[in-house]
């Protein structure tokens, strides 16, 4: 999966948000995630992310969360992505607070395909340098590009 591809481009990451919260930080990617169809509503995605973090935390470890979905009729594979000023607790594995999120939306119908997503994503942010790359860029702009060339 490429990365940079599921996010289309840097409109859809948010860099150094200011959510305060793990609620507002899916408030916040849910906004951005309904911008890119037509099919559901912000407030249907906020939910739907919500019910899959009662299951379990999304929260990565190391600063990082992939809060992720599976919502009907969406055709495609939707990604936003924002990074935090302030970190946020997210009841990560580790304990620790994150600043990077990266949230994904998948085809209800979609069977299992969005576990490779969802592996890649955890591939790229156990690497610790990708990571302070994502931490030390300026904006969405330079995220992206980062994204593109990790991609490559």
């Amino acid at each position: 999966m490429l990365i940079a591809a599921q996010l289309a481009s840097s409109d859809n990451i948010s860099h150094h948000n200011g959510a305060a919260s793990k609620k507002r930080v899916l408030e916040e990617l849910s906004k951005m995630l309904a911008a890119n169809t037509t099919v559901t509503t912000a407030e249907k995605i906020f939910h739907a992310l919500l019910d899959r973090e009662r299951l379990g935390s999304t929260g990565l470890g190391k600063g990082v969360a992939i809060p992720h979905a599976r919502i009907p009729n969406i055709p495609y594979t939707i990604a936003a992505m924002m990074t935090l000023e302030q970190p946020v607790d997210f009841d990560a594995a580790d304990n620790q607070t994150i600043d990077i999120a990266f949230a994904l939306l998948v085809p209800e119908e979609g069977g299992d395909h969005h576990l490779q997503h969802l592996a890649r994503l955890a591939t790229l942010f156990r690497d610790a340098d990708a990571c302070q790359k994502i931490r030390a860029a300026n904006n969405a702009d330079e995220i992206f590009e980062l994204l593109v060339s990790i991609d490559d």
